[in-house]
């Protein structure tokens, strides 16, 4: 029989954390973090990760698994998970998979594509393209290059931005041309869960939480990884916008402001995202009674 993985999405601040956690309690299985952010050890406090006590009642997996300083992509992702994940089936129906980052999520429900590595001075030179030249520069060389995926990609994401130019530059050949879209076969189903809430109850989720991280330290966190600003990793709302308000470039109210507006459009781009994969279940972050009702009728069919 096939064991099942419960992927619960949703936007930042829905509440996916809580859920899990009780969801995983109930289940008596451990937990598989798919935001691309809590991988990192030094960023704790802006990324909202699980607390200690949290992570001691339930196992968390890929939280605190890598450095701001190591180079990881989709790709490894994908194969250090998909090895997490069955070798944790052989103890368990059923694991949790939790996340608001589209592109990881769909890397183990679907798979990614695989690249030959990349030489790293090619990656080295589009990093300094972009901090001398800005995302714009980028966005131009990625139109020339592969029209294609210029016109599907987040263009407000240098990352996407720079993981495609670098395949174009390193093949000479449009990044679009080696995307399959072929679907990987998993030894596992999956029940795929959206959770999501009122606009403007969400919204408000969002500014709530940029205060409690400002009251709990965030601006001390961001402080302490200045030197290591120009890392792709601190690239990332909470984090660049504190770093402006230390270079002088704004004051603290509007970096705040800026981190709860940054905030509310990210949240808008992972709805979008989760929305037209069609394949997700919609509960609100209070529905678990409702939910694990759900999942027992589901599995009894799959």
């Amino acid at each position: 029989m096939k064991k099942n993985l419960i992927v619960i999405a949703g936007p930042t601040a829905v509440g996916k954390t809580a859920l899990s956690i009780e969801l995983a309690k109930f289940y008596n299985c451990p937990i598989i973090s798919a935001d691309s952010r809590q991988f990192y050890k030094e960023m704790s406090i802006g990324t909202a990760k699980p607390t200690k006590e949290e992570m001691q009642d339930v196992p968390h997996y890929f939280i605190d698994n890598i450095s701001i300083h190591d180079t990881y992509n989709v790709g490894q992702f994908e194969r250090e998970a998909i090895d997490c994940i069955e070798t944790l089936f052989k103890d368990h129906e059923q694991l949790i998979l939790v996340g608001g980052s589209g592109l990881y999520i769909n890397a183990i429900l679907n798979g990614v594509d695989e690249f030959e590595e990349i030489p790293s001075k090619i990656r080295e030179q589009l990093i300094k393209d972009y901090e001398v030249k800005g995302i714009t520069f980028l966005q131009d060389q990625l139109k020339q290059k592969d029209e294609v995926y210029y016109n599907q990609v987040d263009l407000n994401n240098p990352q996407r931005i720079m993981r495609a130019l670098e395949v174009c530059i390193h093949n000479n050949k449009p990044y679009s041309s080696f995307r399959t879209k072929e679907k990987k076969q998993r030894p596992f189903d999956t029940i795929n869960i959206l959770i999501n809430t009122d606009r403007e109850v969400l919204y408000h989720r969002i500014n709530k939480r940029v205060d409690i991280m400002m009251q709990n330290g965030l601006l001390e966190e961001v402080k302490a990884l200045y030197p290591n600003k120009h890392l792709n990793a601190l690239n990332t709302v909470g984090y660049k916008e504190l770093f402006d308000f230390i270079d002088g470039k704004c004051t603290l109210e509007e970096a705040v402001n800026l981190i709860k507006q940054n905030s509310r459009r990210y949240a808008k781009r992972q709805l979008t995202w989760f929305n037209h994969q069609g394949d997700f279940e919609t509960f609100e972050p209070i529905d678990l009674e409702k939910l694990k009702a759900y999942l027992d009728i589901v599995t009894q069919y799959l």
